[in-house]
């Protein structure tokens, strides 16, 4: 029998690599399916409501407040522990406030609900899965630091988050599209309350000792966590790299709502077009998982990211000549553009994420993971509701409405040009994986 091995001819890592597998996977793959309500909320909202453009990218982005406090959950996260854990807790906390508020709105739903009540349980709802995520991400972030885990540090168990989320997102696009057309929203909303409710099962169910997380100093009160936290930020690797990050995505005003509208009201596409789109991004960005896991990881994250924010761009010019009907005189039909290159547009905001996240993990002192990496997040959502705000005044400014699209084309050549930008900048990121490891 090998050394490594126990007494019933076990590796002793495998036990804790299986729960923290079932663990973030299930975790992961909810936070993916998330967008199958989402898809019933934004339809809602467009029928039955009947709100315009930007009153949808509006609620769609302020919404997502609760994610900006991502720094805060995970300072708690670190030094507040509940009955001796201070991980699993979290993540079953954020899957119970996400159940509460799904379910309550399909009950409110029922009569006549207003934006503003639906408003407060939708960021309810986002409040639990940032508490979840960011206690999922700092298990992943504790494993890639764990000095007898080398493949967690090599990637591989990011590779597998992202691909758990990924798998989550093809699924809920898919049956989001099918079910948009045959179930009402709020069947769609309990069917996702359900699930959550599952989560939370399965989650109090898996003790946190057995997940064998590595030891840190975290557990000596929030005020020596913010103090951790700040002096990590103070590396100047970290903090111009986060700043370039989050001013990448903050600088593109985002014509998402406009874009929905411009599908949904003027090209009439069908509800399951717009999933079959969601579904190959979603593949899209399960395979580019894989082939990182595989064939990227030994590239400076700098070149990555680099070519994938002039990818964005360059598929922006591409939805330019969409809007102006130039792929529709070759003869490729909207439907077919929207499935392939706007479900790719989609996901490629989120490939630079993988390499990034890998990046800060080695980059992030002991002790401080949830801490940084929840700022991490919280800085790209951030960004996020910045350039959506950005997109409702670029919007606004050309005169594109839910019914006149005629400066829809000039916005993405403005949104493509911006995208270009943070490129003169790049050199903000460290341009070795692992240039800097601080214990």
């Amino acid at each position: 029998m090998s050394a490594k091995e126990d007494a019933k001819g076990r590796r002793p890592g495998k036990g804790k690599a299986k729960w923290i597998r079932i663990l973030l996977g299930v975790g992961y793959w909810v936070q993916g399916f998330r967008c199958f309500p989402w898809m019933a909320v934004n339809f809602f909202l467009k029928d039955s409501v009947k709100v315009d453009s930007s009153t949808l990218q509006i609620l769609q982005n302020s919404v997502n407040l609760p994610m900006v406090g991502k720094p805060i959950y995970g300072v708690v996260s670190d030094a507040v522990y509940i009955s001796g854990q201070h991980r699993v807790p979290y993540i079953a906390i954020g899957a119970f406030l996400q159940a509460i508020s799904w379910l309550t709105i399909v009950i409110l739903s029922q009569s006549n609900i207003s934006i503003v009540t639906l408003s407060l349980y939708l960021l309810l709802s986002n409040l639990g899965a940032s508490v979840a995520e960011v206690a999922n991400d700092a298990i992943v972030a504790e494993m890639g630091k764990s000095e007898n885990s080398q493949s967690a540090s090599s990637g591989e168990l990011q590779s597998f988050v992202w691909m758990a989320s990924s798998v989550g997102g093809v699924l809920g696009n898919l049956l989001g599209g099918a079910a948009i057309d045959r179930f009402s929203p709020q069947s769609m909303l309990i069917f996702f309350g359900l699930l959550l409710v599952l989560q939370f099962l399965i989650t109090i169910s898996v003790p946190e000792r057995s997940l064998k997380l590595p030891k840190s100093p975290s557990n000596v009160g929030i005020r020596k966590q913010l103090s951790e936290l700040s002096a990590a930020l103070q590396k100047p690797e970290i903090a111009y790299s986060i700043a370039w990050f989050a001013a990448s995505y903050a600088i593109i005003p985002a014509l998402t709502g406009t874009m929905f509208f411009y599908q949904t009201q003027y090209l009439k596409i069908d509800a399951a077009v717009l999933g079959i789109s969601k579904v190959f991004g979603q593949v899209v960005t399960l395979l580019w998982g894989i082939i990182y896991n595989r064939s990227l990881k030994s590239v400076q994250p700098r070149k990555l990211i680099e070519t994938i924010q002039a990818t964005m761009a360059v598929f922006m010019i591409s939805d330019v000549l969409f809007v102006k009907g130039i792929y529709r005189q070759m003869g490729v039909p909207d439907s077919i553009y929207i499935v392939v290159f706007s479900g790719v547009l989609e996901v490629l905001f989120f490939f630079k994420i993988l390499p990034f996240s890998i990046l800060i993990a080695q980059l992030c002192p002991r002790g401080c993971e949830g801490s940084l990496m929840a700022f991490v997040m919280s800085a790209v959502a951030l960004a996020f509701i910045v350039s959506g705000y950005l997109g409702v005044a670029l919007a606004s400014y050309l005169g594109v409405t839910g019914n006149d699209f005629s400066g829809l084309p000039l916005g993405l050549l403005i949104q493509a040009v911006c995208t270009f930008l943070p490129l003169f900048s790049s050199s903000w990121i460290p341009d070795q994986k692992s240039k800097t490891r601080t214990e």
